[in-house]
């Protein structure tokens, strides 16, 4: 099953910055979406941000906006998450997943439509 890799993670201080690397499985091109998710401790798994490969628009969100920004590299078939003056609620273990269909949906809280993930990163936090 294709799946993705994801790395880069590790401890942070509060204030500090992360790139989050992952590795697609075929072209980044093929793609509907490419997205990142995280879930925290104890919590549900949450969408962070996903680009729409369709028409380029990239969504966030609202914790995370103005502070992380999804990228490709699609001659590298990479995906990228920039996380700039992480906070300790930004803590968690994150997923890059993608929707090799039309039929996808993409929120913090609902989401649907991503067939492929990877197995996460963990980034902490912490001062």
């Amino acid at each position: 099953q294709l799946q993705f890799v994801e790395s880069g993670g590790g401890l942070v201080q509060p204030g500090g910055s992360l790139r989050l690397s992952c590795v697609a499985p075929g072209s980044t091109l093929d793609y509907y979406a490419i997205a990142w998710f995280r879930q925290a401790p104890g919590k549900e798994r949450e969408g962070v941000s996903c680009l729409n490969r369709m028409d380029g628009a990239s969504y966030y969100a609202d914790s995370v906006k103005g502070r992380f920004t999804i990228s490709t590299d699609d001659a590298k078939n990479m995906v990228y998450l920039q996380m700039n003056n992480l906070k300790p609620e930004d803590t968690a273990v994150y997923y890059c997943a993608a929707a090799s269909g039309s039929g996808w949906h993409w929120s913090k809280d609902e989401y649907y439509g991503m067939d492929y993930w990877g197995k996460g990163t963990l980034v902490t936090v912490k001062g």
